[in-house]
C-alpha cells in the first residue's frame, strides 16, 4: 500500500498546484504535460526493472515491475482524459481532427492503445488465462515505449533536451535487451 501512495505523490503534487493555482500562466498545459511526463518517467522505470534486478542484491526489484507500470498506464490514462477533458471538452469531432492534423496526437493515441491491454490483463488472473501468450501481449511494452518517446519528441517546439534523454535511456534500455 505504501508503495502506491509514493506512486501517486506526484498527483497529489499535481492537485495542490491546482489547489493553489500555482500551476503557471497555462494550467491545463501545464496538467497534461505533467501527467505524461511522469507516465513516461514510469514507463522507463518499468523498463529498467529487467537490467536492475541483475545487481547483486536487486533480484526483489521485480516485484515493482507490475506497480511501474500500472502507475505509468495511470498517468498515461490521466494525460489523455486531460487532454480530451480540457483541451477539447470532450469534443469528439475536435478530436477526432485534431488526431488526424498533428502527428504526435496520432502517435502518443496508437501508445495509449498499446498500453491499454497491457493494464488490463496485468492481473495474476489474466497471467494464467493468457499463459504463455501473456508474455507476447507484454512484449507490446516495447514497441509503445518507442511510441510514447517519438510522441514527446515531436510535441516539444524548441527544447530537445528531455526528449533527447528519455531516448537515450530508453536506447540504453532497449539496446541491454537487445545484447541479453
Amino acid at each position: 500500500m505504501a508503495r502506491w501512495l509514493i506512486g501517486l505523490l506526484p498527483l497529489v503534487w499535481l492537485g495542490f498546484g491546482v489547489w493553489q493555482n500555482t500551476l503557471g500562466a497555462n494550467p491545463v498545459e501545464r496538467m497534461i504535460r505533467y501527467s505524461g511526463d511522469w507516465g513516461l518517467w514510469w514507463l522507463l522505470a518499468t523498463l529498467a526493472i529487467a537490467p536492475l534486478r541483475r545487481l547483486p542484491g536487486c533480484a526483489g526489484l521485480i516485484r515493482l515491475r507490475r506497480l511501474f507500470g500500472l502507475l505509468g498506464f495511470g498517468y498515461a490514462a490521466l494525460h489523455v482524459v486531460f487532454f480530451i477533458t480540457f483541451e477539447h471538452f470532450f469534443s469528439w469531432s475536435a478530436l477526432f481532427r485534431d488526431i488526424l492534423k498533428r502527428p504526435f496526437i496520432t502517435i502518443g493515441l496508437l501508445a495509449f492503445l498499446l498500453l491499454l491491454p497491457l493494464a488490463v490483463t496485468s492481473t495474476p488472473s489474466w497471467m494464467r488465462r493468457l499463459g504463455p501468450q501473456w508474455g507476447r501481449l507484454h512484449r507490446l511494452v516495447y514497441p509503445a515505449s518507442v511510441l510514447v518517446v517519438l510522441h514527446y519528441f515531436l510535441m516539444v517546439k524548441a527544447d530537445y533536451r528531455l526528449p533527447i534523454l528519455h531516448a537515450v535511456i530508453l536506447g540504453g534500455l532497449l539496446g541491454w535487451r537487445g545484447v541479453r
